[in-house]
């Protein structure tokens, strides 16, 4: 499937940005302008079943082959958060950017038994503003308001083909290309036992103290600091 695009700036080096559920490109106004400013054209995605992509069936290798279909390859950076990390993953082999940055990515998602429901999921997107609101209480006012207009155009059955992974390990066994694993403090999805794995697999792992799974709305200072060297 293609997928919708948005772009930032003309610059001579490619950056990629892929979101998370729920979300969309939009999530990536401060970061889109911020890599262009740094010299970027960016291209962020709208994944299946979000945004303006089409819909249909949902899983991880089609979110994967849907990214290489729409995107160019070589790129200077990919970067992939949660969702989005997890098909940034697979389709990095592909793809071949020069280097990828998986931001607090969905490489573990706990069964039932441990709070995850992609049936509460799936009803998150009828949820308020004052619920997105007391949820994300570091968040600009602006993210809030953008993130009740993406879920008002995301297909929240993207959350139920969550299901088959539920409880499995979806972490790579090493890196395909230089690649940096940024995570919230604390993760959810990526513990001290697994980011210590990681880093013994060769990827290099970073946390942003204090921020929450959205790094980059929860502290978009963080999350550009945390970047330093992979930019």
């Amino acid at each position: 499937m293609r997928l919708h695009t948005h772009t930032w700036g003309e610059g001579d080096r490619l950056a990629l940005l892929v979101h998370g559920m729920m979300a969309d490109h939009r999530t990536w106004r401060r970061v889109g302008p911020a890599l262009a400013d740094r010299g970027y054209r960016v291209i962020a995605v709208d994944l299946r079943g979000h945004g303006a992509s089409g819909r249909g069936e949902y899983t991880p290798a089609l979110y994967a082959d849907d990214l290489v279909e729409t995107l160019p390859t070589g790129a200077e950076l990919a970067l992939g958060h949660s969702l989005g990390a997890l098909s940034l993953s697979l389709a990095v082999g592909r793809l071949k950017p020069r280097r990828a940055v998986f931001s607090d990515p969905a490489w573990y998602l706990a069964g039932p038994a441990e709070g995850m429901a992609p049936e509460a999921l799936a009803r998150f997107k009828a949820a308020p503003k004052e619920q997105i609101r007391a949820m994300n209480p570091r968040w600009d006012e602006a993210d809030v308001d953008i993130e009740r207009e993406t879920l008002a155009v995301w297909d929240e059955t993207t959350a139920l083909g969550l299901a088959p992974l539920l409880g499995s390990d979806l972490m790579p066994a090493a890196p395909v290309v230089p690649s940096l694993v940024q995570l919230a403090d604390p993760s959810f999805l990526i513990d001290g036992e697994r980011a210590a794995l990681l880093g013994a697999r060769g990827f290099e792992v970073r946390s942003v103290p204090g921020a929450g799974h959205t790094i980059h709305r929860d502290d978009f200072d963080g999350f550009m600091a945390s970047l330093e060297g992979w930019l």
